[in-house]
């Protein structure tokens, strides 16, 4: 039986998710603080998010509330450019 490779790990797809939160939150014109205040979220955890070098794994609840701040789908946050 062939052994099922896999391409990407759960980094390759929170690199992605985060990115897509800092261009989605920047083209609204919303601070970090901004986008805390909506969802209720602290600063911090927003920055640790959005910053490649922290690790900060998200929950799906947690995207679920950005999103809805965000007024975007909850699936534009996956969607590689």
């Amino acid at each position: 039986m062939k052994e099922k490779v896999y391409h990407h790990n759960d980094e390759y797809y929170y690199n992605i998710i985060r990115n897509n939160i800092k261009k989605i939150r920047t083209s609204k014109n919303l601070t970090q603080q901004d986008l805390a205040d909506m969802t209720d979220i602290s600063r911090q955890y927003i920055c640790d998010v959005e910053n490649e070098y922290r690790y900060k794994h998200i929950t799906i609840a947690y995207l679920s509330r950005i999103a809805d701040a965000l007024e975007t789908d909850i699936t534009d946050f996956f969607r590689k450019e």
